[in-house]
């Protein structure tokens, strides 16, 4: 960290290159979104859900073809070779004990398959209801996280800042949905978590800058705003470094070793890392400079020129 303390990095020269970078990012994202539809799990989108344990090796395609009058979807699961989860839509009017219904024929007809055994290791249904609650719920959570964070760091510091932080976490949100779709992940409520819980992660370390920030112009009262905010991120900098670097580690981890129910969070929380540490800079800085009146910046020099007049 030592080597970290003395950099001199003048982070806002690249903000324009940043802000289309992320750009691209999104639309991109965006574009898959608006070609294959947002992936939804069964904890919104509702249906029935059961995970089995087959005693010999078997394939996906031997899986569907078992399953007839069904738009299942059958994928791999777990790190076990011949684990697979079978998700079944839901129907349009069906009722809770239509979906353990589906369950149980859904069962029969692998039993029937000549498939070999097999061991049933869960089930889960999601109704009608509860999936578009559960949504609702979610975007609401998110927005009112949103809001929230830029009512208090405007409060904190001031406007400028706040718009600043709440368009980052935005971004935040939208790049981590972007990348989840491209990788091909569902959007559960595991996910959503991991979006609120970066929302959160991101706002701390904008606040350790802004309150650098806001610190240096105390004491710089005759430097432009842009050289203030470089100076107060290449001061945080180590300090970054290492609550970036340890928690990314311990994400990392998660993603390899916590199995495939946890996959899609880890990933959700290593790309937000990356994004949140990146946006910090780039985007809530970038903001706040757009939005700073220069007068306000430079009063100090403008009078100190007057009275030298």
């Amino acid at each position: 960290m030592r080597i970290l303390t003395n950099v001199n990095i003048d982070w806002l020269r690249w903000r324009w290159h940043a802000l289309v970078f992320s750009w691209v990012l999104i639309l991109g994202g965006i574009g898959v979104i608006a070609t294959r539809g947002l992936p939804l799990g069964i904890d919104f989108s509702g249906g029935t859900l059961v995970v089995a344990r087959f005693q010999q090796p078997v394939t996906e395609d031997a899986i569907r073809n078992a399953i007839t009058g069904n738009e299942e979807m059958v994928q791999r699961y777990g790190d076990a070779p011949n684990e697979f989860q079978i998700r079944l839509p839901l129907i349009e009017g069906a009722q809770d004990l239509q979906l353990e219904q589906t369950a149980a024929r859904l069962v029969q007809q692998l039993q029937g398959a000549n498939l070999g055994g097999f061991e049933v290791l869960s089930t889960d249904f999601v109704g009608p209801v509860i999936g578009r609650d559960l949504q609702r719920r979610g975007v609401y959570a998110t927005l009112a996280s949103l809001v929230g964070i830029a009512v208090y760091i405007a409060l904190r510091f001031r406007f400028s800042f706040g718009v600043g932080a709440m368009v980052a976490s935005m971004h935040d949100v939208l790049i981590t949905l972007s990348l989840l779709t491209l990788a091909g992940y569902e959007l559960s409520l595991n996910t959503i978590a991991a979006i609120l819980t970066l929302v959160g992660y991101g706002v701390n370390d904008q606040i350790v800058v802004f309150d650098r920030v806001r610190e240096n112009l105390r004491l710089r009262k005759r430097e432009p705003i842009e050289t203030v905010i470089n100076t107060a991120v290449n001061q945080t900098l180590p300090r970054t470094v290492i609550t970036a670097g340890t928690t990314f580690l311990s994400v990392l981890s998660l993603y390899l070793f916590g199995g495939e129910t946890l996959e899609g969070f880890a990933f959700a929380m290593l790309v937000g890392i990356i994004t949140s540490t990146y946006s910090t800079v780039f985007i809530a800085s970038a903001i706040a400079v757009m939005l700073t009146p220069k007068t306000h910046v430079h009063g100090a020099v403008k009078k100190a020129g007057r009275q030298a007049s």
